[in-house]
């Protein structure tokens, strides 16, 4: 199931070889004098940057505002891990076993990406500035839910290759 909670306290909980270039990426993110965060809080709404990290890994840099659970689906991957930070503002973020859930898109090997019918038996994650959380390839996740009246959100999902 999904690790999450602040970067230091995750970063000890998990595989330190198979995430290494994540993290040193995250602790980046997070320290104002890099290039890393000074690009992120650049980015205007709505933008969505591919950021390649090496060979196995890569960041999607995202700036959004949090949308309705209607707006939102659950999905999975197969080929990627993901690590999910939020630099500012904050998420609902659902996660399930995917095996409990029926796929409503199969799987597309281009996007990493399987979808899934609406469940009501997730969990309910809360994802604060400074937060992160892992998902594994059996997690499915529904990301971007508003908290309360809903926010902008200044985000990064590392992909770390399964």
């Amino acid at each position: 199931m999904a690790i999450f909670g602040k970067l230091e306290v995750v970063e000890k909980q998990v595989n330190k070889k198979k995430f290494t270039v994540a993290f040193e990426y995250l602790r980046n993110v997070m320290n104002i004098n890099t290039s890393e965060f000074k690009r992120l809080m650049s980015y205007s709404s709505n933008a969505f940057e591919r950021i390649d990290l090496d060979k196995n890994n890569f960041a999607l840099e995202q700036v959004y505002n949090t949308k309705e659970r209607s707006d939102c689906f659950f999905e999975s991957h197969r080929q990627y891990i993901d690590v999910q930070f939020i630099l500012d503002g904050e998420e609902v973020i659902e996660v399930a076993n995917s095996n409990d859930l029926h796929i409503s898109m199969l799987y597309s090997e281009e996007m990493d990406l399987l979808k899934y019918d609406n469940t009501n038996e997730a969990s309910h994650i809360l994802l604060k500035k400074g937060d992160v959380a892992i998902f594994y390839p059996e997690d499915a996740h529904m990301p971007c839910l508003k908290s309360g009246k809903g926010c902008k959100v200044i985000k990064t999902v590392v992909k770390v290759a399964v």
